[in-house]
């Protein structure tokens, strides 16, 4: 039987426009509820906006199965292949795009050098079961992953906006971006939601079994992602609705090197996996894990260090408006590439 999307899933393009949508009239028609909004902010952090933040990041920490993390070591040739590919070769790959089609648009190149430093650890799962990929070593991927991002994704930030951009030639953007603002950042945004994923696992493990976990607890609280997602995009476009005018046309300007980076990482690692001899369904956990991208995570980032009203926020949100029909694309790719390559 062929899998299909969710109905949330599916139409989440749809949802993110409508959240946009909907912020922007509650800032023209409620300009005083935008700016008691405002108000509760703490310099760049926006108090409501980062409760919603870290809601959003909790259900897929709490969905990481890290007993499988063992079946990603076991297979040492496709860690390391992964490792290269999503860890090196991807953010370079944006950080190129971004340069080569945001030049003159410092904010928005910034705010796709922080989402392509952030490998995805959330809807890869769905790819992946479209697919019908490998589910243990998408697990084992994704707690890899989401072990690295906390400990090396302030870091990564810092490396590639103060230290690699210049060497393209980007210089006088004005960043400023200190390590301890990205760091503290990622500490509130990421480590918080992951300790409380840790002990709400453990907890529920303890008093109510691993079946129930995974059969009443996590459905339950996977809806909290996107409701989260939608009021964050509604609480930023709520505060800055002057920026529908420019709306159409910087969508298309976010969109299209995303667009690039999606087919590129997929198809690269697809053929270079295929070549190292993984079969069918390994190679569709490698191929989506290294296409996706964190979008909730680049979003807290880039409100954490630049604000709510910043073009790299904007540039987060455009990303999963982005990633879901491109996905779902691939998604179409893959199954005819495996009656192509995998008899």
């Amino acid at each position: 039987m062929k899998k299909r999307l969710k109905f949330l899933d599916r139409f989440l393009t749809l949802w993110i426009f409508l959240a946009m949508v909907i912020g922007i009239g509650i800032g023209y028609v409620i300009p005083s509820l935008a700016e008691k909004i405002d108000n509760l902010s703490d310099g760049t952090t926006n108090i409501p906006l980062a409760m919603g933040l870290i809601l959003m990041m909790y259900p897929p920490l709490v969905k990481i199965d890290f007993k499988k993390m063992p079946a990603v070591f076991a297979k040492p040739k496709l860690l390391i292949l992964s490792f290269v590919i999503t860890w090196i070769l991807g953010p370079l790959l944006m950080c190129i795009l971004a340069v080569l089609f945001l030049s003159n648009e410092p904010d928005y190149l910034t705010g796709l050098i922080i989402i392509g430093i952030a490998p995805c650890i959330a809807m890869v799962i769905v790819w992946n079961e479209l697919a019908e990929g490998n589910r243990e070593l998408t697990a084992g991927l994704i707690g890899i992953n989401s072990i690295l991002q906390i400990g090396f994704f302030s870091f990564y930030a810092y490396f590639y906006l103060e230290i690699v951009l210049p060497l393209f030639g980007i210089k006088g953007l004005s960043i400023d971006v200190s390590i301890g603002q990205i760091a503290e950042t990622v500490g509130i945004y990421l480590g918080i939601p992951f300790a409380l994923a840790v002990l709400s696992i453990w907890l529920v493990i303890k008093i109510k079994g691993e079946n129930w976990l995974n059969t009443h607890f996590i459905p339950a609280i996977s809806p909290i992602t996107l409701i989260a997602l939608l009021s964050t995009i509604v609480l930023m476009f709520c505060l800055k609705g002057e920026m529908i005018v420019a709306l159409p046309m910087d969508v298309l300007k976010v969109g299209l090197p995303l667009v690039f980076y999606f087919g590129i990482m997929f198809t690269l690692m697809f053929f270079v996996a295929k070549y190292f001899g993984a079969d069918y369904r390994d190679n569709a956990a490698l191929s989506f894990t290294a296409a996706g991208n964190n979008f909730e995570l680049a979003i807290a980032v880039s409100i954490g260090v630049f604000g709510i009203n910043s073009d790299q926020a904007f540039a987060g949100v455009i990303g999963p408006l982005v990633e879901v029909p491109a996905l779902i694309l691939l998604v179409r790719v893959i199954n005819f590439w495996r009656r192509k390559y995998y008899k």
